[in-house]
């Protein structure tokens, strides 16, 4: 029988009766064996299993408080005196020979301990497949060369079935393979020809509960030869020496649970074993065995199925690393391309954008989006860029470890609903979510149809499911799985941007240390320079002046005009002399940061300024009271000194007008506020932008708007620039100038 339904995800099934129990205490054991709970030094038996009396003729009761040395003989006891000093994985099993009445019996002796407690479980050893064991010596080493020799998973996980049935006889044998929600598919199958295949069928996570997989984790290998015989008690119910149930996490001979067996015999199932597949200490999968009547399997065979296990294990991870080996090799060129490319441009983000085709065949997406500093870049099927914006604010808080993926993004983003078809699958990559640095990757919805065995959303709270006839789903809003190589080439990605933007900072910081040095030798170069020269130059001047004075009458006319010429180029020089040093003084002296009402200061530059003014027709505004800040008055006040006098300075206009004010919205830095001085003078040509910051630049003759030396506006730029602010212009040529500075309006760091 096949059913069909469609499903957008696969939920999560409802607590089981499995998660009830508690496996490891069940408080007995099957019967094909025995167990003793043993206190040491002395041996004392302190619980025994209620089966004694059938496999060696005494009663529980008369075992316990007697010492194992009453049942063993000198030999035997003095070997297992001898084990108990070594790893119990390097002495299992251990020979045993106990009599009874005249009959001696052979046993296959288990030990380990548990919570201080030495546990020995007995099996009865079958002599027949004792003699033959040779033969599957043979068949366990052949079996791991075909293992180690299977080219692909695939092919080694067929091997296995065969080889496990070939020394077991089970009437099935899979393997059954957990997927990343922890839900199980049969990914290879050998059985009897009769039977049903279960190939490729999934089965739900509840199948095989959390707590069932941490014991499948700690036995490798778990046998129930009878689901239909009846477990035995220990005896006492509670260990003495913990007053609590005995720990059977180890042992193998621990009773199956009720929901187990039902579940076992819903599927027809008698007899079954299994082995656990680990891969980087966590459970992969397992081998599982099936018979459809009772069955045990010696202690020597299921040591080489277990050894068998332990061999697939061991090749998991070389098989896993050698699939698609072809498809990683092509991941890493790409990565190759990208980590050659990204040095060379400006920024890392740029290197990508750049090459948008590599970064959508990084990961085999159909659409990429490349967030840098808030502004995106897209290539290929993506959603809409506000989908993707709002898409970035809700995954920012799921990032762990820099990553994020799913290929069933409507499952945990519900608007994701509405762009499925582009981007039901996700790889976030986080570069930097400080500075809004991401990678998106997409992939389209992929309809699907999973076969299942059995529905895996009936209700199984009470009792396990009885169903596991093909049921088949159609799974929707859900792309083709991200495979773990290109989610390692995504994280190798981000580290190789990583290397780069730190190996640029370290060449950064060595250029800023020079650069620092140098502006510090060019300063004090400035300094010294401009200091030494004034002597001479003052030389100069005042002998020019005594020869004008004294020879005035003998150089006659024309040698006067060249001498006065010489005064007033010696007075230039001095002044270009004066501004240098007090250029270069302003990075030698330390600010003096206190918060300053600026309406004070800009009234007193006014007043000072309205002093020296020669023009009476100038109107300077203040539209509204100026805000505090932190700042160092006396440079802030030069600032607004040197702005406000360039203001007038100027503008040819008969009636000359200053703004001096601040603007209500901040730029990008909300700690500070924008000032400016707005004229409406003879403006200033675009290209000339940047030009007139430059010291000693003017853009008109000395005899021109008053003269000069050209440095009011570098000096207003440097001490802007050392509180940490920024200054530019915007003018229109004829009309008027507006300049713009920002300056702290609370105190931050220098």
């Amino acid at each position: 029988m096949s059913q069909s339904e469609d499903r957008i995800i696969v939920q999560t099934v409802n607590l089981t009766a499995y998660d009830k129990e508690f496996l490891h205490l069940s408080g007995a054991i099957q019967p094909h064996g025995i167990l003793f709970a043993l206190k040491e030094p002395q041996l004392e038996i302190i619980q025994v299993s209620n089966n004694t009396f059938e496999l060696l003729g005494f009663h529980p009761q008369a075992l316990l408080n007697q010492s194992l040395k009453d049942l063993l003989t000198p030999t035997e006891l003095l070997f297992i005196e001898g084990c108990l000093v070594k790893d119990f994985e390097s002495v299992n099993p251990i020979k045993l020979s106990i009599d009874m009445s005249n009959n001696i019996k052979n046993f296959d002796g288990i030990l380990h301990r548990c919570n201080g407690v030495l546990i020995l479980e007995l099996e009865p050893k079958l002599t027949q497949e004792d003699r033959n064991f040779i033969r599957f010596y043979h068949l366990v080493k052949g079996a791991i060369a075909k293992l180690q020799n299977a080219p692909t998973m695939s092919g080694m996980c067929q091997d296995i079935t065969q080889e496990v049935q070939n020394l077991t006889g089970f009437d099935r044998v899979m393997i059954y393979q957990f997927d990343g929600k922890q839900a199980g598919k049969v990914i290879a199958e050998e059985k009897r020809e009769d039977l049903n295949s279960y190939l490729g069928l999934h089965y739900p996570a509840s199948d095989i509960p959390d707590q069932a997989k941490k014991l499948y984790t700690r036995n490798r290998l778990r046998l129930i030869p009878d689901i239909n015989s009846q477990p035995k008690e220990l005896v006492p119910a509670q260990n003495p020496i913990t007053n609590e149930p005995l720990d059977l996490s180890y042992a193998v001979l621990r009773s199956v649970s009720p929901c187990h067996l039902e579940y076992l015999r819903n599927m027809g199932v008698t007899a079954s074993m299994s082995i656990s597949l680990n891969k980087d200490k966590k459970l992969w999968g397992l081998i599982a065995c099936h018979h459809y009547s009772p069955k045990y399997v010696s202690y020597e065979v299921r040591t080489a199925c277990e050894f068998l296990g332990q061999v697939m294990s061991l090749e998991l991870a070389a098989k896993e690393e050698n699939e698609n080996l072809d498809y990683k090799i092509k991941l890493k060129s790409i990565q190759a391309q990208f980590i050659e490319a990204m040095p060379l441009t400006e920024n890392f983000m740029d290197g990508l954008v750049k090459d948008k085709d590599n970064l959508l065949q990084l990961v085999a997406a159909q659409g990429v989006a490349i967030c840098a500093n808030g502004d995106l870049s897209i290539a290929g099927e993506t959603p809409s860029k506000s989908d993707i914006y709002n898409l970035i604010e809700w995954v920012e808080a799921k990032i762990d470890n820099d990553i994020f993926y799913t290929d069933c993004l409507p499952r945990l983003y519900p608007t994701a609903e509405k762009f499925k078809d582009v981007a039901s699958g996700l790889i976030v990559l986080s570069i930097s979510q400080t500075q809004k640095n991401y990678v998106l990757w997409f992939r389209p919805e992929v309809i699907q149809t999973v076969n299942w065995g059995g529905d895996p959303y009936s209700s199984v709270e009470l009792s396990p499911r009885k169903s596991f006839e093909l049921w088949q789903e159609t799974v929707r809003s859900q792309s083709l799985p991200w495979k773990q190589c290109e989610i390692d080439a995504i994280i190798e990605l981000r580290s190789a941007i990583v290397g780069i933007v730190l190996r640029k900072a370290d060449e950064l910081a060595r250029i800023n240390i020079e650069l620092a040095r140098s502006n510090s030798e060019l300063d004090a170069f400035a300094y010294i320079a401009s200091h030494d020269l004034k002597e001479p130059l003052r030389g100069i001047h005042n002998y020019s002046n005594f020869l004008i004075e004294d020879y005035a009458d003998v150089l006659q006319a024309e040698g006067v005009s060249k001498l006065q010429t010489l005064v007033r180029l010696t007075q230039r020089m001095e002044d270009l002399i004066n501004s240098l040093l007090h250029f270069s003084r302003l990075g030698r002296v330390e600010l003096t940061l206190q918060k300053t009402d600026l309406n004070e200061l800009v009234n007193s530059v006014i007043d000072i300024l309205n002093i020296s003014l020669k023009e009476t027709e100038v109107d300077i505004r203040l539209p509204r009271p100026l805000p505090s800040v932190y700042c160092d008055p006396v440079q802030i006040s030069e600032v607004f000194s040197n702005l406000i006098s360039n203001a007038i300075k100027y503008n040819n206009k008969p009636n000359k007008l200053v703004e001096v004010g601040f603007l209500d919205t901040a730029l990008n830095k909300p700690e500070y506020i924008v000032f400016y001085v707005k004229d409406n003078g003879i403006g200033i040509k675009e290209k000339h932008f940047d030009a007139i910051f430059r010291i000693f630049k003017r853009l008109h003759p000395l005899n021109k708007y008053g003269g000069g030396t050209g440095a009011g506006l570098t000096i207003a730029k440097k001490i802007v620039e050392r509180h940490n602010g920024e200054i530019w212009v915007k003018s229109a040529y004829g009309e008027g100038s507006t300049f713009y500075f920002t300056l702290p309006s609370v105190r931050v760091s220098q």
